[in-house]
């Protein structure tokens, strides 16, 4: 009883209608047919005219809303006498939004999914003693136990020798992923069959999966096109629907025949159908690792013409290792490694890292720095023990010493400059080696139909060059400022996407039609200038991504279609009088159920990677 009242609650327009229902039903069993008609024809009126005034307001805002094909049809029947199809009318009109409501439920069910799986308790460490507190409170450095099939809390480094980590809701991957003392653990991962202790790298709210579920949420409240593409139907429908009425009408001569026509004409299929695709299509594309920040996304993914590519971190693997240094004679190389490594700890790009772990090899510890800025795409400075050192490109570097240069270079190559005190200091070489599915992925782009694919670089030509090529990439541009990328991303065909790592291309990223961010990483899962984040580390990701937008978009507008059909055939039907008022409101709550479930068909398909597997330091 508490379940049906709360229904009532909820949708109350459903409930009036409903018991308007019973009562002209109970008067009809009562014998008293004129009763009956007065309350169902006073009911269906104000309805009438409350859906009357909306859709005058939608009108005068310059929407022609599907609403006057309803508004004509409950017209119609009361005018000719059937109160009992008008009901039915208002009833389809009003559980509309439970019917989509429910539908809705279904398509986005792995995003609420992943909603209802955020870790909300944790087991703090104090001594031998174990705390459950919110996960609210933790702390960066606290000591956490995590307990046999429990959810990884927050971002951490794994303090127990072996762990085994279920990550499918967080990057698509079915299989359970070894950890060993030292790797980091993602918030949102499921523990396996050991507890386990873990030291927190991050605070609840800056956390990986509470990033995640930051961006699922803005995807599940978005609204998807539907406004757009019921439009392209809305007035021909209309059209069309009126014609065969009053066709009907007048061959006929017999009004009833206007009324039969219009109740199979009502627009539940254009109205509900196509945001259940949409929703499917975005919890089809969460369950594969990829967050898709709405339905205007993916209807841009389905019409793609046009791809650009970041190179480092995006087409690269994002992990350079140290090839070779070149100080100058005043410096030794450990020296040289050493200074550039406690600058670049401020910095957030993936060479720092590289240049990081590389002194950490040799066993140095980053110097303690201060005054750290870091100047996006160009590189990074700091004061470390007094001395002024910057760490970035080539240019970076000139604008202090004009006179600094490069050694020659090979392919693949990419270099570091760095100055001490506003002087040339030398420079590092790193090597960045190519992502093995980066070959496929963009083959496969080229194969379903994108018109022009070019890589956008701040790094040197030659390695940009050599990269691009192994990637079967010909179009190449290197040596670009984030101003550079975004002239370059407006010559392209449009819809065009920009894929990058969501941090240094971000201006970029919010210039494209769809900005790719590869947030695999953490750092970048929360990006805010990109319209869709991958959560796994796999740049075949974007072609499931552009491949489940087709997929949804197919989905909807077929889905609409099967509306339209059989809506005008059995509007057909009615006009030679086969389908009585009451029958025809009836069947076309039928044909917005084969729509819906249609509809939901968007859950599924959609090509998964599993199944397709088939310089100048950049700044």
């Amino acid at each position: 009883m508490e379940r049906i009242l709360r229904a009532a609650r909820q949708y109350p327009m459903v409930a009036w209608t409903l018991i308007a229902g019973a009562v002209v039903l109970g008067l009809l069993a009562m014998g008293l047919p004129a009763p009956a008609q007065w309350t169902a024809t006073g009911y269906v009126a104000v309805i009438v005219v409350l859906t009357a005034v909306d859709m005058v307001r939608d009108v005068m805002r310059g929407h022609w809303g599907l609403d006057i094909l309803a508004v004509m049809a409950m017209i119609a029947t009361l005018a000719v006498g059937e109160y009992l199809a008008s009901l039915i009318i208002v009833l389809m009109l009003s559980g509309g939004e439970a019917l989509e409501d429910f539908a809705a439920g279904r398509a986005r069910h792995e995003l609420t999914a992943l909603l209802d799986r955020s870790p909300r308790r944790a087991h703090r460490l104090s001594g031998e003693t174990v705390e459950e507190i919110d996960v609210d409170e933790l702390r960066v450095g606290d000591l956490l136990l995590v307990r046999p099939s429990e959810v990884v809390p927050v971002d951490g480094e794994l303090q127990y020798p072996i762990a085994r980590l279920d990550e499918s809701s967080l990057t698509g991957e079915s299989l359970p992923v070894d950890h060993v003392r030292g790797d980091a653990m993602m918030s949102g991962a499921l523990n396996g069959d050991l507890a386990v202790r873990m030291r927190a790298t991050a605070a609840a709210a800056d956390s990986q999966y509470q990033q995640i579920v930051s961006l699922v949420a803005g995807a599940a409240a978005s609204k998807a096109p539907t406004v757009r593409l019921a439009d392209r139907f809305a007035l021909p429908f209309t059209a069309v629907s009126v014609a065969i009425a009053g066709i009907a009408w007048w061959l006929s001569g017999e009004a009833v025949r206007f009324a039969e026509v219009l109740v199979l004409a009502t627009p539940c299929p254009l109205l509900i159908a196509a945001p259940v695709a949409f929703m499917g299509g975005m919890s089809r594309s969460a369950q594969a690792g990829v967050i898709v920040k709405g339905g205007v996304v993916l209807e841009s993914l389905a019409r793609l013409r046009a791809a650009a590519f970041d190179k480092t971190g995006t087409l690269s693997q994002g992990r350079p290792e140290l090839v070779a240094m070149y100080p100058v004679e005043a410096m030794e190389e450990d020296e040289l490694l050493h200074l550039a490594a406690s600058a670049e700890q401020f910095s957030s790009h993936v060479l720092a890292s590289s240049i990081m772990r590389a002194a950490a090899a040799r066993g140095m510890e980053p110097a303690s720095g201060s005054e750290a800025t870091e100047t996006a795409t160009n590189g990074v400075r700091a004061m470390i023990a007094g001395r002024d050192v910057r760490v970035g490109k080539l240019s970076f570097i000139q604008e202090l010493d004009p006179g600094a240069q490069f050694p020659a270079l090979s392919f693949g190559e990419t270099a570091v400059a760095v100055s001490v005190d506003g002087t040339f200091a030398g420079s590092l070489v790193l090597r960045d080696g190519l992502r093995p599915e980066a070959p496929s992925t963009v083959s496969t782009l080229r194969a379903s139909g994108v018109e022009q694919i070019a890589m956008l670089t701040g790094d040197n030509a030659a390695t940009a060059q050599s990269l691009a090529s192994e990637a079967g990439i010909q179009e190449v541009h290197a040596q670009l400022l984030p101003q550079d990328k975004v002239r370059l991303l407006g010559q392209m065909p449009h819809p065009v996407m920009m894929v990058g790592d969501g941090v240094n291309d971000a201006p970029v990223l919010a210039a494209a039609d769809v900005g790719v961010a590869m947030g695999a990483r953490g750092a970048t899962a929360a990006s805010e200038s990109a319209d869709v984040v991958i959560l796994r580390d796999d740049i075949g990701r974007v072609v499931d991504a552009v491949d489940i937008g087709r997929h949804t978009v197919r989905v909807a507008i077929t889905a609409i279609w099967i509306g339209v059909v059989l809506s005008v055939g059995l509007m057909v039907i009615a006009a030679f009088g086969h389908i009585p008022a009451v029958a025809g409101a009836l069947t076309q709550e039928l044909v917005d159920l084969a729509c819906i479930l249609y509809a939901l068909r968007a859950r599924r398909g959609g090509r998964s990677s599993r199944e397709s597997a088939g310089g100048e330091g950049v700044r």
